[in-house]
């Protein structure tokens, strides 16, 4: 075992722990770098003010995918130590990458309204866990995480469309999930915070002058099935039937990694996007997710 007991238990019981140590001090300079300059060449034609962004683009920069095109980033998406915590967190042999994403809230960016992770996923099962890794550590000022603790175990799949964040249905959508009082926890850093598919959780704004750099994956049981509804890119890509379980190059095993070899990328996606709206393809996201089970 990698982790010690007390913080499976915290997680198990709140839907979120904040871990340290899982990457040495020269990973996380050299991953901070590579990270920065991806989301720059990601995003060097979007020349935009913050302004003139939607009310959801004002949340934060997202990347999807980034494990794709940045070979040098591979090892941080699969690294073995962050992929092994996913996996002893949800008590599973084996874990899967759903997709990994750089999410940068801006100097000046908005709050990240209340959520649930799950719902915006085609899966069936709930196995489910984010790793969340903040370059710079998080603070109440620059767009540090609140949880609902225990809000995972409470069965509210509810699913709250923050791409239309700054409309005023929105906060009707998420009131079924607000059963509880957000706990802002700071992560310093060298350390990453790891929350439930399921936990219901927002995003401080950034008051400060800086970008809140942070770089995600989400991983999930190895052996979840497709749901009934929804579209998604991690399983149209394959072509992965609804029942069927999610397996394939699109979502590689994350751990245990076989042979200790990294994940090859699948081809990139073009036919399937065709008629996908382009700021869904800059998110990498479907349009009308819609919940993964009701």
């Amino acid at each position: 075992m990698l982790l010690s007991d007390t913080f499976v238990a915290r997680f198990r019981r709140n839907g979120y722990v904040i871990i340290p140590g899982l990457l040495t001090d020269t990973e996380w300079t050299r991953y901070a770098s590579l990270v920065r300059d991806a989301v720059l060449r990601r995003t060097r034609r979007d020349t935009r003010p913050l302004s003139e962004k939607s009310a959801y683009e004002q949340s934060f920069i997202q990347c999807m995918n980034l494990w794709e095109d940045f070979p040098a980033i591979r090892p941080l998406t699969f690294h073995p130590k962050i992929c092994q915590a996913a996996a002893e967190l949800l008590g599973v042999q084996a874990v899967r990458l759903w997709h990994d994403q750089a999410l940068f809230k801006e100097a000046g960016g908005r709050r990240t309204d209340p959520h649930q992770d799950f719902p915006y996923w085609t899966m069936q099962e709930t196995e489910t866990i984010t790793a969340w890794i903040p370059f710079d550590g998080t603070t109440r000022d620059n767009g540090c995480m609140g949880y609902i603790p225990g809000s995972h175990i409470t069965g509210v799949r509810r699913f709250v469309n923050i791409f239309q964040a700054g409309k005023e249905d929105l906060n009707a959508q998420a009131r079924d999930l607000l059963t509880g009082d957000f706990v802002y926890e700071e992560v310093p850093r060298g350390s990453i915070a790891f929350h439930h598919g399921l936990t219901t959780h927002e995003a401080e704004p950034n008051t400060t002058d800086r970008t809140r750099a942070v770089h995600t994956m989400i991983l999930f049981r190895d052996g979840i099935t497709r749901s009934t509804k929804g579209r998604h890119f991690a399983v149209d890509r394959a072509g992965i039937q609804p029942g069927a379980p999610i397996a394939s190059d699109v979502t590689p095993i994350a751990w245990p990694l076989p042979a200790g070899r990294l994940p090859e990328p699948p081809p990139p996606m073009t036919d399937l996007l065709a008629d996908v709206p382009h700021q869904w393809l800059a998110s990498g996201a479907f349009p009308e997710p819609g919940p993964a089970s009701t």
